[in-house]
């Protein structure tokens, strides 16, 4: 822990520098990537920080808590976009992250995991609801698409107004997996706590260690610091896409979720090659469950708040990679058990949908 955690405090001096940047007025390149880095450790300190603070709050409200910040930096990447009138780039960065997290983070969490230990466990049951809520989610932003495509002459208010429904719902079965997973059948997501509790130490002595007011206190300066990075990520988006070649499409999908997701993917390796896969596999389907039954519908309604309005109609590109993503994680998962080959099964689908999101031509309007 010592070393990764000095790894993200180094990479703090990109924050002032990305400030910097963006005061001296310096090639958008530099500042778009020193403000992508800069993310990478305040998204670590503030996972570090729920952490911590769970630990004192109990598992209920320390639950509730690692599941509003669990992805506290891409919603306040993606707010940002929104409140910046970039609809699709906020599109592209939801499926990206449920695509990442399901093959790229649970791909490398597997394969490291099962070179070092041939065959991991982990609980079945849980792995196999939270398949059926991840089909769900695909159902629900694959309807608004659906409906679009399928009828004629169909008005922008009518889909918004069909996207904000399926949002209340959405948020409404996220609530009820909450209730499930943290409540009633809690014994079925007895994961633990990743790296807080040291060994031999009973909760009373692990409480004790935690300062909560000084975790509290990272927290919300963590938060305020995301939010001016994200600023100037997404200041310098546009212009530095097109200095790298690279297509609004593929920095939506593939670049910006890898940026908001690096702590995650950190933490879910971390412990895969402890041998916690119940944990590890926890991370990565958790996350995309929230991000499709949370920050998606959050985002919508926010959007229909702040008079940006976004609905729930897809690039069905777009789609197909999600169902993809969905479909073999949720086939590799079923068992209960994983090893190296499995692990490399989910990479190598990554490396096929990130070629073609790269070769895809931007889709016209997209910034």
């Amino acid at each position: 822990m010592l070393n990764k955690n000095t790894f993200f405090l180094a990479l703090l001096v990109f924050i002032p520098i990305s400030i910097a940047g963006h005061v001296l007025e310096w090639n958008p390149v530099t500042v778009f990537c020193t403000a992508a880095i800069g993310i990478i450790p305040l998204a670590a300190f503030m996972g570090e920080a729920t952490e911590e603070i769970a630990v004192v709050v109990g598992p209920n409200l320390g639950g509730l808590l690692n599941a509003t910040f669990g992805n506290a930096t891409e919603l306040i990447l993606a707010f940002v976009a929104l409140k910046s009138g970039l609809v699709d780039v906020v599109k592209a960065t939801i499926t990206g992250s449920i695509i990442s997290n399901l093959l790229l983070v649970m791909g490398f969490a597997m394969l490291l995991g099962g070179l070092k230990f041939k065959e991991q466990d982990f609980q079945p049951t849980a792995a196999r609801l939270n398949a059926s809520s991840m089909n769900l989610a695909v159902i629900a932003i694959l309807i608004p698409t659906a409906v679009e495509y399928t009828s004629t002459g169909i008005g922008e208010s009518t889909l918004q107004n069909l996207s904000v429904a399926v949002a209340i719902v959405l948020i409404l079965v996220y609530g009820l997996t909450l209730l499930f997973s943290m409540k009633t059948h809690s014994y079925l997501y007895d994961v633990g706590i990743a790296e807080v509790e040291e060994e031999g130490e009973t909760e009373e002595e692990a409480k004790a260690k935690v300062n909560l007011w000084f975790w509290v206190g990272v927290l919300l300066v963590v938060t305020l610091a995301v939010a001016i990075e994200s600023e100037l990520l997404v200041g310098s988006l546009e212009e530095a896409t097109v200095s790298l070649g690279l297509s609004p499409l593929f920095t939506g999908v593939i670049l910006l979720p890898i940026i908001g997701n690096a702590a995650e993917h950190a933490t879910a390796v971390t412990v895969a090659m402890k041998d916690k896969m119940d944990l590890s596999v926890s991370v990565a389907m958790g996350s995309s469950l929230q991000i499709a039954l949370f920050v998606a519908p959050v985002l919508v309604i926010a959007g229909w708040v702040i008079g940006q309005p976004m609905d729930l109609d897809f690039n069905p590109f777009e789609l197909v990679a999600v169902a993809v993503a969905v479909l073999i994680a949720n086939s590799i998962s079923s068992d209960g058990n994983s090893n190296w080959l499995e692990g490399s099964l989910l990479l190598a689908t990554y490396a096929v949908l990130s070629l073609a999101f790269f070769f895809h031509p931007a889709v016209p309007g997209l910034l």
